[in-house]
């Protein structure tokens, strides 16, 4: 804490001298570039910051865009796409240190810079750094902690900077730029492949792929500033060391292929006793209506861009929640019965499209997808007023 109010006390002390007081020769301005962690889905991505130093004043911090405040009204904001981060400011060895300590790479790209350039990227970092300042609305695509590193230098430079993406020779989407830092953890790639739209499926240019931390560093290595290549030296501060892959009996492959299993033997069992097993099928479509709902807010009541025209809502139908309680009313079966045969017909629809769909729906709800297939058919053909006495 200390150190903190230190840091703080250092900002406005240098901020206040810093027009009389430039640089000595040895100043130096970097990009730092920190390797995902798989311990949580926000940190699987890496990290960007930047770092100022001058040997001559005894300066070294970090200067991370990458800090919110953990409180009540983040679970209010974060719903509602009010997403509002801020820039941090930290000893560098601290915040180099948290994250060698997670076995995460820390990259140093140290950049070409004039006195009076290096000066000027100090200058607008401790400005921004002040508490009036700090606060930005965060977008995870367009306005991360690793954009804002960049946007820096766009902003300070404009035209005299050029990122030179010529090196990048895929054309990914944002959903499969970001599958792939997702792949040790399948449960928080389908939660981001459900939660998210069609905007995900956009083909990126090469200046967009830097919303991830490692293309922040390949990007600064290919980047001029002046006509100069901007990158004067790069260090590998650390180098992390291989951890197996994790695996768990719970992944989502195995999850589902027991769940289909499941609802297979249930289906033939419902068949051979013509007796609905209806509080499977209340739950499962209760579930899957209420998670459609929870889609559309997202899309209609939120800031969320990304989650806007979702095409999951081809199998998560919010008006499953209504039919989900009227299987419990007889004087409806006739039209759930009708209800469910259509929502089973959608299903094989939607399986028969998967590949073709402008949005790549993730893999793993394929199976689910078929579980909602057969149970709408079995609904359909087995709740007719006269057939189905009692569940």
């Amino acid at each position: 804490m200390k150190k903190s109010i230190a840091v703080v006390i250092f900002l406005l002390l240098s901020l206040a001298s810093s027009a009389q007081a430039p640089f000595s020769g040895q100043a130096e301005i970097s990009v730092i570039t920190c390797g995902p962690y798989q311990g949580e889905v926000y940190s699987a991505f890496g990290h960007s910051a930047i770092r100022v130093r001058d040997p001559s004043t005894g300066e070294d911090l970090a200067f991370n865009y990458g800090t919110f405040t953990f409180d009540p009204a983040f679970y209010i904001n974060f719903p509602r796409g009010d997403l509002f981060y801020k820039l941090g400011v930290y000893p560098y060895d601290r915040f180099r240190d948290a994250y060698i300590a997670q076995n995460r790479y820390v990259h140093e790209q140290v950049l070409d810079l004039t006195d009076e350039q290096t000066q000027k990227v100090r200058t607008y970092l401790h400005r921004n750094a002040l508490p009036e300042n700090a606060t930005y609305r965060y977008d995870y695509f367009y306005n991360n902690c690793a954009t804002k590193v960049r946007d820096v230098f766009v902003m300070l430079f404009g035209d005299s900077i050029r990122f030179d993406g010529s090196y990048i020779k895929t054309d990914y989407t944002i959903r499969e730029l970001t599958d792939s830092y997702l792949a040790e953890q399948p449960w928080g790639d389908l939660g981001i492949d459900i939660c998210l739209g069609l905007p995900m499926d956009k083909k990126l240019a090469p200046f967009e792929y830097m919303f991830l931390p490692d293309y922040i560093e390949s990007g600064f290595d290919h980047a001029k500033l002046n006509g100069r290549r901007i990158v004067k030296r790069k260090n590998i501060v650390y180098k992390s060391s291989r951890e197996p892959a994790s695996f768990s009996l719970l992944h989502p492959w195995i999850v589902f292929n027991l769940f289909l299993f499941g609802a297979i033997l249930l289906c033939y069992y419902d068949w051979k006793k013509k007796k609905l097993t209806k509080w499977f099928d209340a739950v499962l479509f209760f579930v899957v209506g209420l998670a459609g709902v929870l889609l559309v807010l997202l899309w209609t009541a939120t800031d969320h861009q990304a989650a806007a025209k979702n095409l999951n809502l081809l199998w998560a139908v919010p008006f499953h929640v209504v039919a989900a309680v009227l299987l419990f009313r007889p004087r409806f079966y006739t039209f759930v019965a009708g209800y469910f045969m259509i929502t089973g017909i959608l299903s094989w629809l939607t399986l028969l499209l998967w590949f073709f769909l402008p949005q790549d729906l993730n893999v793993f709800l394929i199976l689910f997808n078929i579980v909602l297939g057969i149970r709408g058919y079995t609904i359909s053909r087995l709740l007719v007023p006269g057939k189905l006495v009692r569940s």
